[in-house]
């Protein structure tokens, strides 16, 4: 029997197994900033609001003059927000704020709901502005659907890399790889017990590289996403880029890059196994609590909205910081990969 136990196009969101719902993967290739951290390339043409086109290679999303996720509600779940290239400015109804980016990840924990922003300030005036990221939307379980809302990060400089083959690197945003552990998500997550056998792993293969994937507990979910590749063969079978593939967790999967330099997303957890109503940014268990959620934003707002604008930005000379819920300041340096 094979380890691959099913095989699917990856389109835009990739469609996710319990405990995911689903993970977007954005690559935008913005020109120069202006100064309003916005493009300096016109934006006539662009349906402003709902730009995602990718014109240019490059969509403003819901943003009118920078481009980003402007403030919206959620409830009944996590984003895990892993930014590789640029800069991402959060802004959220705890009163949290933060610009994070090459390499850092934000963990949400939205629970009984939140408002937020996510805005990409286009930095460089001088050169293109490159911004890729992952947004995974996480599954809370039942017991947490309306637990308070979390702010955390996970910073660039405490997220491991683990080197188990010549020409194989492993960023391990959660869970464990040879004794090696990141930060501790949020504590209502299903990713912060011990007993869900989770996962969020980045792996790169050299060309000419090679790794046998370690196994993990019967009955987690494990799905493999290749995003960059021409020519891997995972376990019997080829891949290349926009190609995920579900695995047997019980056997142990050969990873043989042939070609160019391959990425994948590993993402395994033990399902939840609870049932999945979702209403734009609501996740909840029943027509009916989905039903409450709407109503409870429109009556209380999510605890309001404490910024001056629904896409706040910070000043261009900022650099990596956080402001948390409960007034701690995080600061790190700015950095470039």
């Amino acid at each position: 029997m094979s380890a691959i136990l099913d095989v699917v196009e990856l389109g835009f969101p990739w469609e996710g197994v319990d405990p995911f719902i689903f993970t977007v993967h954005h690559v935008d290739h913005y020109p120069t900033g202006n100064e309003h951290l916005g493009p300096t390339d016109p934006l006539i043409g662009r349906n402003l609001g709902a730009d995602f086109s990718y014109r240019d290679g490059w969509s403003m999303y819901h943003g009118m003059a920078v481009p980003g996720f402007p403030q919206h509600p959620h409830r009944g779940f996590e984003t895990v927000t892993v930014v590789r290239r640029g800069y991402v400015d959060h802004s959220d109804s705890l009163g949290a704020t933060a610009r994070y980016g090459e390499g850092d990840v934000q963990w949400l924990t939205t629970g009984s709901g939140i408002m937020h922003a996510e805005m990409f300030p286009l930095l460089e005036t001088d050169e293109p502005n490159p911004l890729e990221l992952f947004q995974i939307w996480l599954n809370l379980p039942p017991e947490s659907k309306m637990v308070p809302a979390h702010f955390g990060m996970l910073w660039d400089e405490d997220i491991p890399t683990v080197t188990p083959a010549p020409g194989v690197s492993v960023e391990v945003v959660a869970g464990e790889l040879e004794s090696r552990r990141p930060p501790t998500p949020p504590p209502d997550s299903w990713a912060s017990r011990s007993d869900t056998s989770f996962a969020i792993w980045l792996i790169r293969l050299d060309s000419g590289a090679s790794w046998e994937l370690p196994t993990a507990a019967t009955g987690a979910n494990r799905m493999l996403h290749c995003f960059l590749g021409d020519d891997v063969v995972v376990a019997d079978v080829g891949a290349e880029a926009n190609v995920g593939m579900k695995l047997d967790p019980s056997r142990p999967v050969a990873l043989d890059n042939r070609g160019e330099p391959a990425e994948f997303l590993l993402l395994q957890g033990r399902p939840i196994e609870a049932p999945v109503f979702q209403l734009g940014p609501f996740v909840m268990n029943s027509a009916e609590e989905l039903q409450q959620a709407v109503i409870d934003y429109r009556r209380t707002q999510f605890g309001g909205w404490p910024w001056d604008r629904a896409d706040p930005v910070h000043p261009r000379s900022e650099g990596r910081f956080a402001i948390h819920a409960d007034g701690r300041v995080e600061h790190r340096e700015r950095q470039t990969v």
